[in-house]
């Protein structure tokens, strides 16, 4: 299964408050929005990619909370980001500061922001060329560091701000870099 793209733009434009309900109200579906209001309806991945997502998101998390500089984030997180797209990147984290400059209503819905760090796990149905998209959108929005992690090639594409895009061939691990300082992901756990 591919996602499915849907313009509803010539007949209703969805609120962010309408989206934010629509996504509570169906939420066996995963809903992404590009910044023209295009809605996306993300297909549920097989259990493989889900177990890997899993592993990634572990391994994130334990070193979140380990760190205590920031805050991690799984695939339903939700981000409005600046150009008005609403994302949610397989794995995230945002710097404490930023986390703590938002309101509790803010910290309760999607984040009215653009990650620090996101990952994107590529899977079987998805499109290579969209996940380089979604990862430049990330960048040009305020990302500091993303990585396109692409099993099938044993490709990672690292994306860092005011720098070409870095491709890796069969890592056996990626540094968070000064953007999550100490931070190793094991990649062999992933491939």
């Amino acid at each position: 299964m591919t996602a499915l793209t849907v313009n509803l733009n010539a007949v209703i434009e969805l609120t962010d408050e309408q989206f934010f309900q629509l996504c509570q109200a169906n939420r066996d579906l995963r809903f992404e929005r590009t910044p023209t209001g295009e809605l996306i309806i993300m297909p549920p991945v097989g259990g493989e990619t889900s177990n890997r997502n899993g592993r990634l998101n572990q391994q994130l998390f334990n070193w979140a909370e380990a760190d205590g500089t920031g805050i991690a984030f799984d695939s339903s997180g939700g981000f409005k980001l600046p150009n008005g797209a609403d994302r949610s990147p397989d794995a995230s984290w945002v710097t404490l500061e930023r986390w703590n400059a938002l309101t509790q209503e803010q910290q309760t819905r999607f984040l009215p922001l653009c990650p620090d760090f996101v990952v994107e796990l590529l899977s079987p149905s998805d499109s290579l060329k969209v996940a380089q998209e979604k990862m430049t959108e990330y960048r040009d929005n305020g990302d500091r560091l993303g990585w396109l992690i692409n099993r099938k090639s044993r490709q990672v594409e690292i994306y860092r701000q005011g720098q070409e895009v870095e491709v890796v061939e069969s890592p056996a691990s990626l540094s968070g870099e000064d953007v999550l300082s100490g931070f190793v992901l094991n990649l062999e756990a992933l491939w």
